[in-house]
């Protein structure tokens, strides 16, 4: 039995996460298994200019973006198109109807002290989501701090916001300061991921990789199983590549992923599946710029084309 990828795509919609088992014909005591998370949700406060820089880079990032403002004119859907969600409504109304979660990232870019005051007594109320972040310089936040203390609110918790938010990089305009928090929070995400032992690294959705599944066509699955040495890519990155050789998802492009590619079609002709060592350390890859000093092992696998009214299938699904 294998993979129902339709089924697969199904579930990334409905925002589930899944473990994909992905077993060598020719090693069948081998197993390698590979989470696709779902993605984490990004509750955005404020709908100005960094607002929305954050929201546009973040949904490309697979962040699912909920907007929150209270004034109409910019709680809409056409300042905010990429978002999942936008509510127009108060910021203390919004995060009760939103119930954070500890899974959550938080981003606090409101217009003023007060709607910070506003979100932060919410949130420092009830369990700290996976990431809270709130713009200002370090005096007005300082003095937030200080009337949240007198307020009552635990300093630890409060010392668990990340503030000034943002990582350092001299920026000045709304979307270099989106790409700072983004950059924030993509190592927040990365430093503690959902991945269990047993699993392969990279546990992305890649969307057009998994619609393209979706559609029952004959095509070759590759995925990174190893890697030694410095590799443009984690074990887990995917890529399925057709008969004509064109590519869905990606291995880190450049020689190596040509060469993958060359060897997917191989696979594809013959109707066998196969593991790959990729060497990055030879004269080739240095001359097209992949001087990346490692090897990737890939596991080729053929996934057939599937009947009228099926999907193509190729490995075995868990929850």
């Amino acid at each position: 039995m294998g993979n129902d990828y339709t089924e697969l795509y199904r579930r990334h919609l409905a925002g589930e996460s899944f473990n994909v088992s992905f077993v060598p014909s020719e090693v069948p005591e081998t197993a390698y298994v590979r989470r696709f998370q779902s993605p984490a949700r990004l509750i955005v406060l404020g709908g100005g200019y960094v607002g929305q820089s954050v929201c546009r880079f973040a949904s490309a990032l697979e962040f699912q973006v909920v907007v929150v403002d209270d004034r109409p004119a910019f709680a809409n859907r056409t300042v905010f198109p990429d978002a999942a969600h936008v509510i127009c409504d108060g910021f203390a109304a919004a995060l009760a109807r939103l119930r954070v979660a500890p899974q959550d990232f938080v981003v606090i870019v409101t217009r003023g002290h007060k709607h910070d005051a506003e979100c932060l007594r919410v949130i420092l109320a009830q369990e700290m989501p996976r990431y809270v972040g709130l713009i200002g310089s370090r005096r007005r936040v300082r003095g937030l701090f200080d009337l949240l203390a007198k307020e009552g609110f635990d300093q630890a918790r409060m010392d668990l916001i990340h503030t000034p938010i943002g990582v350092a990089i001299g920026a000045v305009t709304p979307d270099e300061i989106g790409i700072s928090i983004l950059a924030e929070l993509i190592a927040s995400r990365s430093s503690r991921g959902e991945r269990g032992d047993g699993l392969l690294e990279q546990t992305n959705c890649d969307p057009v990789l998994l619609a393209y599944l979706a559609q029952g066509e004959a095509c070759a699955l590759a995925l990174v199983v190893g890697r030694h040495g410095s590799t443009p890519v984690k074990t887990g990155a995917l890529m399925a590549v057709d008969s004509q050789g064109q590519t869905f998802g990606t291995i880190g492009g450049g020689c190596g992923e040509h060469e993958v590619v060359m060897a997917a079609r191989r696979v594809l002709r013959r109707g066998a599946d196969e593991l790959v060592c990729v060497d990055m350390t030879n004269d080739v890859s240095e001359d097209e710029g992949m001087v990346c000093g490692g090897t990737m092992d890939v596991l080729i696998k053929v996934v057939e084309a599937a009947p009228l009214g099926a999907s193509a299938t190729a490995g075995e699904l868990s929850g």
